[in-house]
């Protein structure tokens, strides 16, 4: 199936939707928590007025160039908790994951739910035949995201990534297509 415009995805307590110039102050606030930017490899810290905007507005064009799928992950009644997407290669036929959850909405599964079906629809809907992931090995909770949905390890990069000023392990998690999925816990 191909989109030029990105779905909503529905699960059993989440929508899924493309971002709106409306979710900037959330993604502003939620995605400019410190333990957020500590935590991840791309997010800014600070996260500077018009930043949000900024990305988001670089959403439906990075889709229709078949280069990213990010999808604002929201409870039902429109709240924004958090962002799950796809950064796409598709003449590999691979993405890579990314997730992000707010702080306040953290321990309530919402980051395996919304990643389960986000690489659903990498595998059924974009034909992807790989998706992999990665995290820095102090945030085992993550990791623990990655082995619900069935992801393997696939090794570590020792020292690879600098973050607040130390030189951190990077863990590499990966799944085919072919390989069984969802969450296990």
């Amino acid at each position: 199936m191909v989109h030029t415009v990105l779905p909503t995805l529905r699960t059993r307590r989440l929508i899924l939707r493309p971002f709106t110039l409306a979710d900037a102050p959330a993604v502003q606030r939620l995605a400019g928590a410190p333990e957020i930017y500590s935590t991840t490899r791309t997010i800014p810290h600070p996260y500077e007025d018009g930043m949000a905007e900024a990305w988001i507005s670089s959403r439906a064009d990075a889709f229709a160039a078949g280069q990213a799928a990010s999808f604002a992950v929201t409870l039902e009644d429109n709240t924004l908790v958090g962002a799950t997407g796809l950064n796409l290669e598709p003449a590999d036929h691979r993405a890579e994951l990314g997730y992000w959850i707010g702080v306040p909405y953290w321990g309530h599964g919402y980051a395996t739910e919304s990643a389960e079906a986000v690489m659903a629809f990498g595998f059924e809907s974009l034909q992807l035949h790989r998706i992999h992931a990665c995290f820095l090995r102090r945030n085992p909770a993550s990791g623990r995201v990655m082995e619900k949905l069935g992801m393997q390890y696939e090794g570590t990069r020792r020292q690879h990534e600098v973050k607040l000023g130390v030189h951190e392990d990077l863990v590499h998690y990966g799944i085919l297509r072919t390989d069984p999925r969802g969450p296990t816990a």
